[in-house]
């Protein structure tokens, strides 16, 4: 009997890890329930809900019937898309995804659209992408995608929400409809501005994107040392590619910190080490605001944040900052950061990413949805997001 409780413990320990762990499928009313707390999680954990009327969640009837018939794991995430969808917000998205969800702005985009009249004219293209590669440029129309009118298309994706395509969700569904499904080409319709109409079919960026890369590469034009960051803001190992860089840099060297391909944003870590080269002394760098505390309570909470300066690590030449329309979220804010510290910011606009994300795990299935939880300001009080660089 000893030898047989032996064998069964030796069994068990050896399951794979993945096995002891899977949870038990939950019940249907235990996943409607995650439905039905997303609209209250977003009306009080989204910090800009002054950007629609009456400051709460845009709902419509049929997300509401939605919610209300989510019965397993995969109707709660096509759900929460939907709900967090209705931010047209690019910055609120949901921790899962499916393999034919939209593809993120800016992360997997490579076109940035700007309603203008009747037109949707094509304001950005990304550098070295499948729309640069196809001669797409900066002052085209997007026409249509597939065979409908891009118009069209806006519409329906809305229509689909229950929602009318007005405001900031028309420039939203533009940009998401073009960054196209995750697990498809996509077939846009441009016309340039002397009247030529190409249809072309694009790969989207989870398969044609630029693929490994060092952190940082760098070159040196007419003295100045140029550091380009390959979206790499997220990846602590940046710390110790940039360091290196700036060590080999020469006294009094100009610097140009290339952000121009930071859609992905990063995070406060790499941001601080990158800008603790450029001080002597703790500079405040962003102010942070979060409103659900003062939802919650009745009082404010704001606070400044600073950066410190790095023992050892210390340039004292020039710094220009570069960035576009690919330079999101912690690139957005280490521009802002580098302006507070007297660098040139110069460049196209930025994303227009809304402040900083928090992640909110839904209690019973614990999906997670990432909102923009703090509100973000330049030490001035200029919002993050309405930031302008100075025009190259």
């Amino acid at each position: 009997m000893r030898a047989f409780l032996i064998l069964l413990l030796m069994l068990c320990c050896s399951l794979p890890a993945k096995a002891q762990s899977q949870p038990a499928e939950l019940s249907a009313e235990a996943y409607r329930a995650d439905a039905l707390s997303i609209e209250g999680l977003i009306n009080n954990q989204y910090a800009y809900l002054d950007r629609f009327p009456d400051s709460v969640l845009p709902m419509s009837v049929a997300l509401r019937a939605e919610a209300g018939a989510v019965s397993d794991r995969r109707s709660l995430l096509r759900y929460a898309e939907h709900a967090v969808a209705a931010l047209a917000d690019h910055h609120a998205i949901t921790g899962g995804s499916f393999n034919d969800s939209w593809g993120l702005v800016p992360s997997y985009s490579d076109l940035w659209i700007e309603p203008e009249g009747e037109a949707w004219r094509i304001t950005a293209v990304r550098e070295g992408s499948p729309a640069a590669g196809a001669g797409v440029r900066t002052g085209d129309r997007l026409v249509a995608i597939a065979e409908t009118s891009t118009a069209a298309a806006i519409a329906a994706f809305w229509a689909g929400l229950g929602l009318e395509p007005t405001g900031e969700r028309a420039g939203y569904a533009a940009r998401v409809l073009a960054a196209g499904r995750r697990d498809r080409p996509r077939d846009l319709t441009i016309l340039d501005p002397a009247g030529t109409e190409r249809r072309l079919t694009l790969p989207n960026l989870y398969v044609a994107g630029p693929g490994d890369r060092p952190p940082v590469t760098t070159r040196e034009v007419d003295g100045v040392l140029i550091i380009r960051f390959n979206d790499s803001l997220g990846d602590n190992d940046t710390v110790a590619a940039f360091d290196a860089v700036m060590a080999g840099a020469l006294h009094g060297q100009p610097v140009l910190l290339d952000l121009t391909d930071t859609a992905s944003g990063g995070n406060t870590v790499v941001a601080r080490a990158i800008m603790g080269w450029f001080v002597d002394t703790p500079t405040a760098y962003q102010i942070h605001n979060l409103p659900a505390e003062e939802r919650e309570t009745g009082v404010p909470r704001q606070w400044i944040e600073q950066v410190l300066p790095r023992p050892g690590k210390r340039h004292r030449g020039s710094v220009t900052v570069r960035v576009g329309r690919w330079t999101g979220s912690m690139g957005e804010g280490l521009a802002v950061g580098m302006e507070a510290l007297g660098a040139d910011v110069a460049g196209d606009r930025m994303a227009g990413l809304l402040g900083a994300i928090y992640d909110h795990r839904l209690p019973n299935s614990g999906l997670v949805i990432k909102l923009p939880t703090e509100r973000l300001y330049a030490v001035d009080g200029t919002p993050r997001e309405t930031f302008r660089p100075r025009p190259e």
